[in-house]
């Protein structure tokens, strides 16, 4: 089931498609960095899977919009992480995976969304997909702009360094990819 609900979000937006597995594949590269065992890592790639399944009931018109969103239509995407741990809470409830589905907006500072959780506040598989997400959502073509070249991307994840992201998490993001350990395959949308 948590599987059918992974393709469903992948074949509803042309412009995240795929999105989800790459996500998984850079946040498992970066825990392998960290050290995690397989188990830990076994967890993060049902949450990377799952992280964003809470969109699943945003408008297709809300996901498409080639402008900026009102502040209406980013109250409604700041939704997704609390409507997806709902979804999956019957069966992650207590597990690492849950965490990733409803933390991976938070940012180290205390300003992300949806609890405002800050620093080690946040559990750890969630710090680590936040980063793997952002690094892919930078590099992957949007319908409100064109993919970020690696190296600003690389740069921008350095700039919220403490900030947004947990800087240990952010620093073995950097030391991957300066060790070629970091998979970068950014999709352009289909046309």
């Amino acid at each position: 089931m948590l599987a059918a609900l992974t393709q469903a979000l992948e074949e509803r937006d042309a412009y995240s498609g795929g999105h989800t597995l790459r996500v998984t594949e850079l946040a498992t590269v970066l825990a392998r960095r960290l050290g995690w065992d397989d188990g830990r890592l076994a967890t993060l790639r049902l949450g990377g899977l799952l992280h964003d399944v809470g969109k699943l009931t945003l408008p297709r018109s809300l996901l498409r919009k080639p402008g900026p969103l009102d502040a209406r239509e980013i109250a409604l995407v700041r939704l997704h992480p609390v409507v997806g741990a709902r979804i999956v809470a019957p069966v992650l409830l207590g597990r690492g995976a849950f965490d990733c589905v409803l933390y991976h907006h938070e940012r180290w500072d205390g300003r992300g969304y949806p609890l405002g959780c800050r620093g080690l506040g946040i559990p750890e598989p969630a710090r680590v997909l936040s980063v793997a997400d952002a690094f892919d959502a930078m590099t992957s073509s949007r319908p409100y702009r064109a993919a970020l070249s690696a190296d600003a991307a690389l740069a921008e994840l350095e700039r919220c360094t403490g900030s947004q992201f947990d800087p240990t998490v952010a620093r073995a993001f950097a030391e991957a990819w300066d060790a070629g350990e970091v998979p970068f395959a950014a999709e352009s949308p289909a046309a």
